[in-house]
This record gives C-alpha cells, structure tokens and sequence, in this order.
C-alpha cells in the first residue's frame, strides 16, 4: 500500500534540471538521520516506486565538521548504525561514504535520476545542497523533514519573538501533525552494490577519524538512534510530562524530554513527539506547555536561522540590546576569569560551576540552568561582544546538541535576541538579568548541586576524563 503523499509544503526543487535516466532514485540523507517518519525518505520511496527504479540512501561523513568532536560523532554514528539497520529491515541500502557531504552526494549522484535531499538551516547545510544543485546533472528535490510546520509556510521573516510566531503556528499545526506511513519500495535495491563504511563496529569508525578528541563520549549517558530516542520518550511520556508545567523550571530534577540531542541529529521526528504527547494521558496544561517548547520555540529558532544570515555572529542580536549593551560596556565587572577557568568550573560561583560541571560530563545542562549560564557569562566578560562568543564557543563544544539553530537562538536570548528591555542595570542595561537569589527562590539548588556531583562522579567511573584534570 502506497503511503500518504508528502505535503506539496514541503518539496522544493533546488534546480531547473529535468528528469533524465539513471540507475536509481538517490536519497541522500544529511539531516533527517531516521528510516521512520521521514518525509524525505517517503518522498524518495514514492519517487522510485513511480520511476520503477531501485533507491539508494546516501550520508556523507567529514572528519572536521566545523566544532564538533568525537563525543557528538559517537552519538552521529551510534544513530546512522541504529538507521541502516532499519533500512534495511525495509530492503533499501544504506551506504556511508567519508568526504565532504556535497562531494559525497555529488559523487552518488552520476548514476542517479533524480537526488532527493532533506533540509538544513544552518550556512554549511544550506552551502552543501547548493552546491549539489548547481552541479548535479539530475534534478534535485528538497525535503523539508525535521519542523512541523514548514518554515516559509509559517513566516516569511523573521519574527520578533515567540508571541509572534505563536498564533501563525497554532493557525497551522493540525495540517502538518500527521504522521507519514511508509511506502514499501516496489524495486529490490539490496543488489546496488555501492560500497561504503562498515558500521558493525562505531568504535573503528571512530577511531579512522581525524576527530578532535578532548571531549569524550558521554555513551554511558545518551546513546544515539531513533530506538534510543523513542525509549527516551517513552520514558518521558510515563514519568515526566505529568508533572511538566509545574517541575520544567527545576533543575533538580529530571522532568525533561532530553529530546533536543535526538531532534538535532534527526533522530526522531518532531511530529511524532508532538502526536505521542497529544495522545499521552495528561491534563492539558502539561501537554500545551510541552508542546510550545517543541514546536513555537523550536521553529522560532529554525525561523532565526533561515532569514538571519548572521546567525552566529554578535551582530545578529537587535539593535536594541547590542546598543545599551554598549553603553554599559565600560561598567565595572565583578570578576574575571579565564577559558581555562570557565571550561574547568573553578569560579566563585557554585551555580554556575555546577552547571558548566553537567555541560562538561553529560553533554547536557538544565535549561533553566543555561540561562543562568550565559547571563553570568555576559555579567562577567570583559565586553558583550567576546561574552556572545565565548558563551557559543563552550555551548557548541560541550553540549551534545550544540551547533544547532537552537543553540545560537538561546544564546542569542542571553543578549537581548526574542526578548524585550527591562530595568536597567549595571553590565546589562536594560537586556534581562538573572541572580543567584532568583535560582534559590524557584529551586533547590542544594539539591541541585548533589544531582550534579552524583552525575559527574557517575561520567568518570564510566571513563569520561579530560586531559586538563
């Protein structure tokens, strides 16, 4: 049975080239990393089925993706190796070829019909399909995958701020809040026989790249793969969203999806964690609070990404912040510290060194804890301008979902960015502050701190160990 065509919404074809022959439909998957509830997937299923043509699923592998390290490849590879495993149990060959990921595709692409492609919103994602497009001599189709609503679909700027995009999403949402069913492929694929990168062992895969290994894997913690991720949900579903509204802001405890590592590497589709929290039995405060941060602030980070092109940059932050943020630049800062210092938590403030401690040995930092974080960052950097940089260098380093259209929007929230001015203050201006007295009065930050020693001393029994120690 043929599944439910893709929505017209989200196709989009990034050349002129019409169809010519070839030997297969070529899904090169980039950023959608999952063999279910993939309308990239689907689309290049029902694209072959139509062309009575085989398909053929393609990654490519760079050794020095800009920022990352071996403990976000480790989690990459542990969800490829879960992804062709599950391709295959539905007869299509999964091929992993190492090389910059347009040249990989680019190469796939000389013995195929037609490339479909998912989406990314970030420079090299966007620089990657771009270069595939002008190149190929096929037509190549975009998919976009990983958001509910398509962006252009949502807004055609960039929004103010969530209260913007909220009503435009929630106008939308029940369209696209439709899971794809599967297309079985009609042409037996298994005999391809493009060759690629064994994933039997992720360990060896690892171990043949030029990968910067100062941040260890955190696999005793997160493991990658849509298996992972939907047991991770589960859990979260049982245990965790029926008390959500009330315990979200608490850093003590764990009354959190841990969605966000398996949304970025694609792992799992956005719709189907809104639909399984739709039908999950709780009272609907829970569920619409969940709900919001998954798609209103999620997609308000991926509309930053696609219509800022300085997304990453100091300059991308409103006039409004960079300019009282200026004029306080010259204000007296209470301390000072070093990278060195910061990376290894050895501040004079047991908050923050909890939290940067959690970074460092999981790979993940209570959200109402990264705020705090990047405010005291600003608070004690010797200009905003190298706070913002310092704040994204050690949030896309250390954190498993780092380097991701959500990371540089909340960053960017720390300087005033989907944000409104408030009282002045000294360093801040008028930019939102937050104080150690605010984490005490909404939680137990002693508990806090004991759920942190706990974790990091259950990292380094894992082996979890930096040189600098």
């Amino acid at each position: 049975m043929a599944g439910r065509k893709v929505e017209e919404s989200r196709l989009k074809q990034l050349n002129a080239h019409a169809s010519k022959g070839g030997e297969y439909v070529l899904y090169w998957m980039q950023q959608s990393a999952r063999a279910e509830h993939n309308p990239a997937l689907e689309h290049a299923v029902q694209q072959a089925n139509a062309a009575k043509l085989p398909l053929l699923v393609g990654y490519g592998l760079m050794d020095d993706y800009p920022e990352a390290n071996v403990r976000h490849y480790r989690f990459l590879l542990e969800g490829l190796q879960d992804c062709q495993q599950a391709l295959a149990q539905r007869k299509i060959p999964f091929v992993l070829q190492r090389g910059r990921p347009d040249e990989v595709a680019l190469k796939l692409s000389q013995h195929a019909a037609l490339v479909v492609c998912d989406r990314g919103y970030l420079r090299p994602q966007k620089q990657w399909r771009q270069t595939l497009a002008a190149k190929a001599s096929c037509p190549v189709v975009q998919v976009e995958a990983d958001v509910v609503v398509p962006v252009e679909t949502a807004s055609g700027k960039a929004e103010y701020a969530a209260r913007t995009l909220r009503p435009k999403i929630h106008r939308l949402w029940e369209e696209y809040l439709v899971k794809p069913a599967s297309t079985p492929l009609k042409v037996d694929s298994l005999k391809l026989g493009v060759k690629g990168l064994d994933l039997d062992d992720v360990g060896a895969v690892l171990e043949r790249l030029a990968l910067d290994r100062s941040v260890p894997p955190v696999h005793h913690l997160f493991r990658g793969g849509t298996r992972e991720a939907k047991q991770v949900l589960r859990g979260f579903l049982t245990q965790h969203l029926p008390v959500y509204q009330e315990n979200r802001s608490h850093p003590e405890t764990d009354h959190v999806s841990h969605m966000s590592k398996y949304l970025h590497f694609g792992q799992i589709s956005p719709v189907v964690v809104a639909l399984a929290a739709q039908e999950a039995r709780v009272l609907r405060p829970q569920r619409d609070t969940f709900l919001e941060e998954l798609i209103v602030r999620r997609e308000l980070a991926q509309n930053f990404a696609e219509y800022t092109p300085q997304y990453d940059d100091y300059a991308c932050l409103p006039a409004w912040a960079r300019k009282t943020l200026a004029a306080h630049a010259g204000d007296a800062r209470p301390v000072q510290y070093t990278q060195a210092q910061l990376e290894q938590a050895r501040t004079q403030d047991p908050y923050w060194n909890a939290a940067m401690r959690e970074m460092r040995y999981t790979g993940y930092m209570h959200n109402a804890m990264r705020m705090y974080w990047g405010k005291k960052l600003l608070e004690w950097g010797r200009t905003p301008e190298e706070a913002y940089r310092t704040a994204l260098a050690l949030n896309n380093r250390y954190f498993l979902d780092g380097r991701d259209a959500n990371s540089f929007t909340n960053i960017g929230w720390v300087f005033g960015l989907h944000d409104r001015p408030w009282g002045r203050r000294a360093i801040y201006g008028t930019v939102r502050s937050m104080s150690s007295k605010g984490l005490e009065r909404k939680a137990d930050m002693e508990a806090y701190l004991a759920k942190v020693d706990t974790l990091v001393a259950e990292a380094k029994a894992a082996g979890v160990r930096f040189e600098d120690e």
